[in-house]
């Protein structure tokens, strides 16, 4: 065991403070990580506040997490010293499981092991739970830790290990590219990251936005057209013409208006989580054929070939940093979208200590 440094939550209602904690040596098949850099993602501001059920706490976020391989164990043989690589949203999975045999760990029949707030299975006949990547180094299973392309900036690449995958594994399961029309409903740390992918994947684009005011930032992220989804007028031009649609809005809204956007046999795909049930209206899939599907972020192997694809075609996140003392400030402007379009927590600015 060796003690570790990080943010945590002590209750739902305390901000986020340091912390001192201990995390495993490495085992024959892990990995140690030093953490440079760590992502915030919405929903680590549900888990800590228990908005998505009851958190355990202290609770330790971050599951977009970049790093320098600080140790491995015996039998690593996928890593060496050095290298830059990531950790996503999970950390173990049954790997037994027909989802999991098939590369999809998110769907695994047990449930996988998230990066944070999930009882760890290297302690189990204890009541430990996963601390995520708001810290200074992490112990990662081999098998889920991922290789960074070295062009990458790290601190822009490390939101690619949630809102990167989470865009990516839909496109890529309906085999988005060349000859299909897309849209992308909602430009934040989702819909920014699905405009970029489904450009580069060369489909032609188009952003639906509710605020005019994201329209230039639409077309600066490659988005060839931008609807203001407010515009009844303009929505009702577009209606039969999208081969796959990807809704990334977490808002309360009305999906019956951008099923009616697709063409016969169009896919529609729900990445964002309202908090509330949507209404969702029969003749709205019936009349042409229609489907709805959900997606949840990927698994290993694909979330590796969007990692490969970003260094390839040098895709990285827009990002804001932030120090470790910022961390419950950004979380507020998280609240108010007052991001473009991810915090990203530099660890050099972690405590290397903390007073008792």
């Amino acid at each position: 065991m060796f003690t570790c440094i990080g943010y945590a939550a002590s209750s739902a209602t305390t901000p986020l403070a340091p912390f001192t904690f201990q995390r495993r040596d490495c085992g024959p098949l892990d990995v140690q990580i030093d953490i440079t850099h760590c992502g915030i993602c919405h929903s680590d501001i549900h888990t800590a506040r228990s908005e998505w059920g009851p958190a355990s706490y202290p609770c330790v976020p971050g599951h977009e997490i970049i790093g320098r391989v600080a140790a491995v164990g015996v039998d690593v043989t996928r890593f060496k010293l050095g290298e830059l690589v990531g950790v996503g949203c999970m950390v173990n999975s049954c790997q037994t499981c027909a989802s999991c045999e098939a590369g999809l760990e998110q769907y695994c029949d047990a449930g996988p092991t998230w990066t944070y707030n999930s009882p760890d299975p290297a302690f189990p006949k204890t009541d430990a739970y996963t601390f995520g990547g708001y810290s200074r180094a992490i112990v990662v299973d081999e098998r889920f830790v991922l290789r960074v392309p070295e062009n990458l900036d790290p601190a822009a690449a490390a939101p690619l290990l949630c809102a990167g995958i989470t865009t990516w594994s839909p496109l890529s399961h309906w085999k988005v590219g060349v000859g299909h029309k897309v849209g992308i409903v909602g430009l934040g740390g989702l819909g920014h990251m699905a405009v970029k992918f489904a450009v580069a994947l060369g489909a032609e684009v188009t952003l639906f936005t509710t605020s005019a005011s994201k329209v230039e930032d639409g077309k600066r992220l490659g988005a060839h057209r931008v609807v203001i989804s407010r515009d009844a007028e303009a929505m009702a031009a577009e209606a039969n013409q999208f081969d796959f649609i990807l809704d990334a809005v977490s808002a309360e809204h009305d999906i019956n208006a951008y099923l009616a956007l697709l063409k016969q046999d169009g896919h529609m795909v729900l990445v964002g989580l309202p908090e509330k049930p949507m209404s969702i209206g029969a003749f709205s899939l019936v009349a042409k054929r229609r489907s709805l599907a959900g997606s949840a972020i990927g698994g290993i192997q694909e979330t590796q070939e969007m990692l490969d694809f970003c260094g390839k075609h040098n895709i990285t996140s827009d990002i804001e940093v932030v120090h470790a003392d910022q961390i419950n400030e950004a979380y507020e402007r998280v609240l108010r979208s007052d991001v473009k379009y991810r915090f990203v927590i530099d660890m050099d600015t972690m405590p290397k200590s903390v007073e008792a």
